[in-house]
């Protein structure tokens, strides 16, 4: 199953995110589909930009997002969008 996770970047104490599509078997910084965003918690509010349509897209296939990302996603309302997509109507 593809997953949509946080790998860890920078060094210890000064922590920071890279959002992700991953393979659910492989480590949790190792090989990755694509880079969809980042995460900083360091600064004040913490800093978060993805990619929206990279993320809609591979929502749209099917990836799952963990439970961190997924508050990320329902905060930019993304996941609104992509909720809204599915019960769209086909054309």
């Amino acid at each position: 199953m593809v997953r949509i996770r946080l790998a860890q970047v920078g060094q210890r104490k000064q922590r920071s995110y890279r959002i992700i599509v991953a393979d659910q078997r492989s480590a949790r910084d190792g090989r990755f589909l694509e880079i969809v965003g980042s995460y900083n918690p360091q600064v004040d509010p913490p800093a978060v930009t993805m990619a929206e349509d990279r993320v809609l897209y591979w929502l749209g296939t099917g990836a799952q997002p963990s439970e961190p990302v997924a508050r990320m996603l329902r905060s930019n309302g993304i996941w609104e969008k992509h909720l809204a997509s599915k019960t769209a109507p086909k054309a």
